[in-house]
């Protein structure tokens, strides 16, 4: 059952009241310093987030765009492998919980663990979902728990590490990823769409089919990713409502914006990939639409669509980045 968009609605709704016991200024500072330390070093000695303040600012701040990052990720592993439900969901370095709010959207009351080191996430994650999140969500674990080095997980069906392993040294960004791959029958893994964080996807999903997971999204194969490192980065985007807060901080006028992330899904079982992942925004131009694709053949190349090629230049024209090609039939 796919309830992606009333969940969607929900966690704004859940999100829209935040605000109201925090001063304007001080939601701004909390803002602000989030940003400086999640674009510099974080140390991991210490979570990010200290207290109720900068967990509300990063909450009405970065759930929105974690959800639909992770949404869109989860489209990907939906359309690999349609029939596959995961009854069991841990969301490693969950926090407030937007990855988890991303699958009760996907699919219909998987049981869900929510781990994080920073008890004032963990509550606030709480508190949202009992406020306006699913069923499933409000009936989550909220467990504290130091992510990185020495984490034990428990088997599951599902784990999802977003937005994550940047806080984390490498030695112990290998240990969180060799956990969840052992604990694993699908592993969801999504980095800001940077070339540092393309690279801790790549580092990532190198030591997923090392422990014998098999890529589901976005690549097309489990070969080497054919970007010569260095000279480009695997990246995609969502589009993401903006907040009051998103408004306020930016001094934005536009109701939205585009999130940029990187990820990888891995599994266990069976899935189909697509023959092809369109990497780059398509350049519609008169007549035709040119698409970059990252090909199952492992090899990146361009495809020229004309009108000549009747309804497959209509999908064309209509497919968006990061989405699959050829479409599917009932697209075309």
């Amino acid at each position: 059952m796919n309830v992606t968009l009333p969940t969607a609605e929900a966690l704004r709704t859940a999100l829209a009241g935040l605000l109201d016991g925090l001063p304007p200024k001080q939601a701004t500072q909390a803002v602000d310093r989030l940003i400086a330390s999640y674009r510099g070093t974080t140390p991991t000695d210490a979570p990010v987030l200290r207290d109720r303040a900068d967990v509300v600012a990063y909450a009405a701040y970065r759930m929105p765009a974690t959800f639909e990052a992770v949404r869109a990720a989860l489209d990907a592993l939906r359309e690999a492998a349609p029939e596959w439900e995961p009854a069991t969901h841990t969301d490693v370095g969950g926090g407030t919980g937007a990855a988890s709010w991303a699958v009760a959207g996907a699919w219909d009351g998987p049981e869900t663990t929510v781990l994080d080191w920073a008890e004032p996430a963990l509550a606030l994650g709480r508190e949202l979902a009992e406020a306006g999140g699913p069923p499933a969500l409000r009936a989550a674990r909220w467990q504290r728990a130091r992510i990185g080095a020495a984490l034990e997980l428990a088997p599951t069906d599902l784990v999802t590490v977003s937005y994550v392993l940047k806080e984390l040294t490498p030695a112990a960004r290998t240990e969180l990823v060799d956990a969840a791959a052992g604990a694993a029958q699908a592993v969801v893994i999504v980095e800001p769409g940077t070339p540092d964080g393309y690279a801790r996807v790549i580092e990532a999903r190198d030591r997923l089919i090392a422990a014998g997971l098999s890529v589901a999204a976005p690549c097309p194969h489990s070969a080497a990713c054919p970007i010569e490192p260095g000279t480009d980065w695997c990246h995609f985007s969502a589009r993401v409502s903006r907040s009051s807060l998103h408004r306020q901080v930016k001094g934005g006028t536009l109701s939205h914006e585009d999130e940029k992330f990187s990820y990888v899904v891995a599994t266990r079982f069976p899935v189909e990939p697509v023959a092809a992942r369109v990497t780059r925004r398509p350049q519609i131009r008169k007549g035709q639409v040119l698409l970059e694709l990252c090909t199952r053949d492992e090899a990146l190349r361009r495809e020229t669509v004309t009108r000549r090629h009747g309804a497959l230049y209509r999908a064309a024209r209509d497919t968006d980045w990061g989405d699959a090609w050829p479409p599917p039939p009932e697209e075309e």
